[in-house]
């Protein structure tokens, strides 16, 4: 389009080529005789050039390019510039940290992997860049510095009570805060699967924690019990993003508080003393059975065989008497004579082994012998200590009479 006759876009230009009165596009001077110096606002001598006559000489350099100036080359030539521009604008550049998406109308084409690399300018191709070895956090129940590092918790961490109260499988509450650390595993599904990822994530992993916390008792879910929930909380979130085609890994699922809730934590703190209270009863309560069982049944084993051994013996004894008796009978019956000398010597022999004895002599004379037949003195005294056999020169050594002749033997029975 010409504009106004081919001259200054700001105005038609005075005949002499200057716009403005004085000859200059704004009414400045005109310009000075070509080769001299430029006129600025200081004069002749003034080191700094004229604004005026750099803008007219910048509209001379636009005339020349105009269809009406130039012709068909200029337009060429800015045509070539307008495309060389436009075709280097597709070269893009992916960080080693980055996956390039390439989308060709809004549509994906391809992926671009780290380095230099190039796509058919807009608005024919885009390409975005996601970080896809950044391994990203969110906090569950809690709001802290998205900064810490990977098991940090400050103290100055708000707790949002609306996420971190769960019911547990015993119908107690507990207030349990998490952090989800995950990363972009498939940029693609990422970048158009999902709306929002970080609030389908942090929906997912809630969901998942309380239904996982619904089946857990509040003991085990704070102590022992933690790293399993972490895991299965993990592997069901994974399982749900899955299922949305998310293009999101979950590394890791970490428990950052499993607390009672802080209005009730004193009482429960109270049940858990009375709890331990009734553990350690009932730990030395059996401590003590384990120690008076064991040796209650060595005592009666003990006795049993004691018993068995004893009507065992008893038994022998009684056999042998009798097998004694059945012999001596068959002794007796054949010589009866001997078996009854031999049965008096064997009696005798057994009694006055077993019993004290004094041999007097006949031929001494003025004694009285005295027999202690009755152990003490018939008052319940105690007997008199037995003086000893030394004391006693008349005594010989007994022996044992034939039948029918006593005379001489005393006896204690």
């Amino acid at each position: 389009m010409a504009l106004n006759n081919g001259g200054s876009p700001w105005g038609n230009p005075r005949p002499g080529g200057g716009g403005g009165p004085s000859g200059g596009p704004w009414g400045s001077p005109p310009p000075g005789p070509p080769g001299g110096p430029p006129r600025g606002p200081g004069g002749p001598n003034s080191p700094i050039p004229d604004l005026d006559e750099l803008i007219r000489q910048a509209q001379e350099q636009v005339r020349r390019l105009l269809p009406g100036q130039a012709g068909g080359r200029g337009l060429a030539l800015l045509a070539l510039a307008a495309l060389a521009i436009w075709g280097a604008s597709g070269i893009f550049r992916v960080q080693p940290d980055e996956l390039g998406v390439v989308m060709r109308f809004g549509a994906y084409s391809r992926m671009a992997a780290p380095g230099l690399n190039y796509h058919l300018p807009w608005p024919v191709e885009e390409v975005m860049t996601p970080r896809v070895t950044r391994i990203n956090r969110i906090d569950i129940g809690f709001r802290g510095d998205g900064d810490l590092p990977t098991g940090a918790r400050i103290s100055s961490a708000r707790d949002v009570v609306e996420e971190s109260l769960m019911l547990t499988g015993d119908e107690n509450i507990l207030d349990i805060d998490f952090t989800v650390f995950w990363r972009i595993r498939d940029a693609a599904d990422f970048l158009f699967n999902t709306r929002n990822p970080e609030a389908t994530i942090k929906s997912a992993a809630e969901s998942v924690m309380r239904e996982v916390i619904g089946r857990t008792p509040i003991q085990p879910a704070m102590n022992e019990a933690r790293a399993q929930i972490e895991q299965a909380v993990r592997a069901g979130t994974q399982a749900m993003l899955d299922g949305y085609h998310a293009g999101v890994e979950i590394t890791q699922v970490q428990a950052q508080k499993t607390d009672p809730p802080a209005a009730v934590i004193e009482a429960f703190n109270d049940v858990q003393r009375a709890g331990s209270d009734r553990e350690r009863a009932r730990n030395e309560a059996q401590s003590y059975r384990n120690d008076i069982v064991p040796r209650a049944r060595g005592e009666g084993q003990r006795l049993v065989q004691e018993a068995t051994g004893y009507r065992e013996s008893q038994v022998a004894k009684a056999r042998g008497e009798a097998a004694r008796f059945t012999s001596v009978l068959e002794a007796y019956n054949v010589a009866q004579d001997i078996t009854l000398r031999r049965l008096y010597l064997e009696t005798m022999e057994d009694i006055l082994r077993r019993n004290p004895k004094l041999v007097v002599d006949d031929r001494l004379q003025g004694m009285l012998p005295l027999l202690n037949l009755n152990p003490g003195d018939g008052r319940g005294l105690p007997a008199q200590p037995r003086p000893p056999a030394a004391a006693a020169p008349a005594l010989v050594p007994a022996q044992p009479a034939p039948p029918g002749n006593r005379s001489s033997v005393g006896s204690g029975r």
